[in-house]
């Protein structure tokens, strides 16, 4: 599949996860890792750039290679501050070489740091835009009837190219542990992708109420709820994102949001103004 973007422009996290096939979630722990910085718009929603995309990707891949850490951290830095600003004309294309990453322009191939790496990521040109050259994950085997975690990492695999089997994956993870909150977290992204939040605001309650009250899973729900037209609900879920994690700032972004369409200014600016002191942190 190709995906067509204006080259140079700044893109959403709606974007992001359509061009990525990565769900909200997953994007959002690799913002927190420190993968990437997306800059902030006029609201302080998130921004990303051309190189984020690729960043967000390479971190992804290398996560799910069981790298640590620190070695994505010290590849990406070399890798981020090699990248240009926009696609070059002869396109760039980045691939797995072994256990290297070699990414490939009009120069030749080059590699910005080493490890074992498993990704399958194209760019190339199409006239005057960007466009994204996605390849579907290699088909897995069934998962251990007894393993949530195997059938969690297969929901991920699958969401690129198979949603319904992907929520299958998901729903069976779930069904093992009650208490698995990733699997809670990005079956309820996908559900509220398809328009289809009631449901995925039932399964936030069935997760929180199992014990799996992370502060994700709380700012989750208040999307949900939100998309519902239940703003006075979505508030409460994002203060409660917020006390258990006071440096969420989406949460305090999306509260000073909810606020502002309450009348509520003054609370409003509270929640902005923590947003704001949170993205110069």
């Amino acid at each position: 599949m190709s995906i067509g973007v204006a080259a140079g422009s700044g893109f959403t996290l709606k974007r992001v996860q359509e061009l990525l096939g990565l769900s909200r979630t997953v994007i959002a722990g690799l913002v927190a890792a420190g993968f990437v910085s997306p800059e902030r718009g006029v609201r302080n929603e998130q921004r990303f750039t051309f190189q984020d995309l690729l960043l967000l990707r390479t971190a992804h891949a290398l996560q799910r290679a069981e790298i640590p850490p620190r070695k994505i951290l010290r590849a990406l830095t070399k890798l981020s501050a090699t990248l240009p600003a926009e696609l070059p004309l002869t396109g760039l294309r980045i691939t797995a070489v072994g256990a290297e990453v070699a990414v490939h322009d009009r120069e030749g191939a080059w590699n910005p740091d080493t490890g074992q790496v498993l990704m399958d990521f194209d760019v190339a040109p199409a006239g005057a835009e960007l466009a994204f050259l996605q390849r579907g994950p290699l088909p897995s085997t069934t998962p251990p009837p007894d393993d949530a975690e195997a059938w969690f990492r297969r929901g991920e695999d699958l969401e690129a190219t198979d949603l319904e089997a992907a929520e299958r994956a998901y729903r069976e993870a779930i069904a093992l542990d009650a208490r698995h909150a990733d699997a809670h977290l990005n079956l309820g992204a996908l559900l509220c992708e398809a328009g289809r939040c009631a449901e995925a605001s039932a399964l936030y309650q069935q997760a929180i109420a199992a014990g799996a009250g992370s502060p994700l899973l709380h700012f989750n729900h208040a999307i949900a709820l939100e998309d519902l037209g239940l703003f006075h609900q979505a508030l409460a879920s994002n203060l409660k994102a917020i006390e258990l994690d006071a440096g969420l700032l989406d949460a305090h972004y999306n509260a000073g949001c909810l606020l502002e369409k309450m009348g509520d200014k003054q609370g409003a600016l509270r929640h902005f103004s923590a947003a704001s002191r949170l993205s110069k942190a």
